[in-house]
């Protein structure tokens, strides 16, 4: 993994009987991510049905990847997503810039801001 590289894990958590409609927009989100931004290495997603949520782990290339994301495909869909569920919290792991941390904060995810330590891929 390079020193630049950002993972951002948040939660949606589903108003009564719309999980099944953010699994769906969740869908269309990553095959958007898939499609237009390069930069985006990897998205998952895990749903908890007893919590009636869904987790998302993005993986991107650097923060201008993460800037992308957040103005093109995040924007694109965020009022539908507000529509049906509540966001956050979002943790940004890696080096995020205060202006991507400013735009998180106007956008009222919850977000959390960890810089890497150490580790290891394999």
């Amino acid at each position: 993994m390079n020193s630049s590289h950002v993972t951002v894990v948040y939660k949606w958590t589903a108003k009564p009987g719309m999980l099944d409609e953010l699994k769906s927009i969740y869908g269309q989100v990553t095959e958007a991510m898939r499609q237009n931004e390069p930069d985006a290495e990897a998205v998952h997603c895990y749903v908890s049905e007893e919590e009636n949520a869904l987790y998302v782990r993005d993986e991107f290339r650097d923060a201008g990847a993460v800037g992308f994301h957040l103005g093109t495909t995040a924007a694109g869909h965020f009022e539908k997503l507000l529509a049906i569920a509540t966001p956050g919290p979002f943790m940004f792991f890696g080096d995020v810039p205060d202006q991507i941390k400013q735009g998180t904060e106007q956008m009222q995810l919850g977000a959390e801001f960890a810089t890497h330590v150490f580790g290891f891929d394999r």
